[in-house]
């Protein structure tokens, strides 16, 4: 559970395209506490993905701040702890954010093995034989290191998406982001990516999950935000959220999805 240690600080997030026409994200304030596990939810098109997407950058907000272990990374030069202007290295800092996306995004013509070493070979310089002894510790704790030299499209749907959630592991982030990760599996391959989610807030991941598995939002994470239109409108604990609801626009998603 969370420590009460701020990691990630979103204030006033704004995100809008065509000359502020279209507001994805509309003044969103939230902190992401180490430990915590975050579930996001609201009807589609609210902004749920967008908001997650703007957390490492993979979408450059218009407005607002994210502070990220005490660095605002949506300024491309900042001053660090001796007061050196330094530029923002992109890459590193999504090396401390996982990513996981709906659709696996696994590199066909490689092996499992091959996905798994990839970035800590070429991005974190792990030699060889290093990089393959962790990642085949990875798909064990998952299940899958029997599959290890198959390729993706021997692989069924939660098998990809396990294999996706390790691969980020491999990095060892200090928070994972999954962007709604069983909306595109069969109903049957869900639990298996669920359990794994599960036994990772279970050790304490930080983590924060776009999801339409409102069971999941409920059981495992510690706290839910609800947005509609590009706002957040209502956050706090899954009791708080599903069981007394303040907002008339979490009430009626409620009473839809439920």
């Amino acid at each position: 559970m969370a420590t009460g240690d701020n990691l990630i600080q979103v204030t006033d997030l704004k995100k809008y395209y065509n000359m502020g026409a279209i507001k994805a994200l509309d003044g969103v304030t939230a902190d992401i506490r180490r430990g915590d596990v975050m579930a996001v939810i609201g009807p589609s098109g609210s902004g749920k993905s967008t908001f997650l997407r703007s957390l490492n950058l993979l979408e450059e907000p218009t407005g607002g701040s994210i502070v990220f272990e005490g660095v605002d990374i949506t300024r491309k030069k900042y001053k660090d702890a001796s007061g050196k202007t330094v530029t923002l290295d992109v890459d590193a800092l999504r090396q401390k954010m996982g990513m996981v996306f709906q659709h696996f995004n696994l590199f066909p013509h490689m092996t499992i093995l091959g996905n798994m070493t990839l970035a800590p070979i070429k991005v974190k310089g792990l030699k060889q034989e290093e990089a393959e002894a962790k990642a085949l510790a990875l798909l064990d704790r998952v299940g899958l290191k029997d599959r290890a030299e198959a390729y993706p499209i021997q692989l069924s749907g939660g098998q990809k998406q396990r294999v996706a959630i390790v691969r980020a592991l491999a990095m060892e982030p200090e928070v994972m982001l999954f962007d709604e990760p069983t909306s595109a599996l069969d109903p049957e391959m869900v639990g298996e990516v669920l359990d794994v989610m599960r036994e990772l807030a279970r050790e304490g991941m930080t983590m924060v999950c776009v999801t339409h598995e409102m069971g999941f939002a409920r059981e495992v994470g510690n706290r839910v935000l609800f947005m509609s239109d590009g706002r957040l409108l209502e956050q706090g604990t899954p009791e708080d959220v599903f069981d007394h609801p303040q907002h008339p626009r979490l009430r009626d998603f409620l009473a839809k999805v439920l």
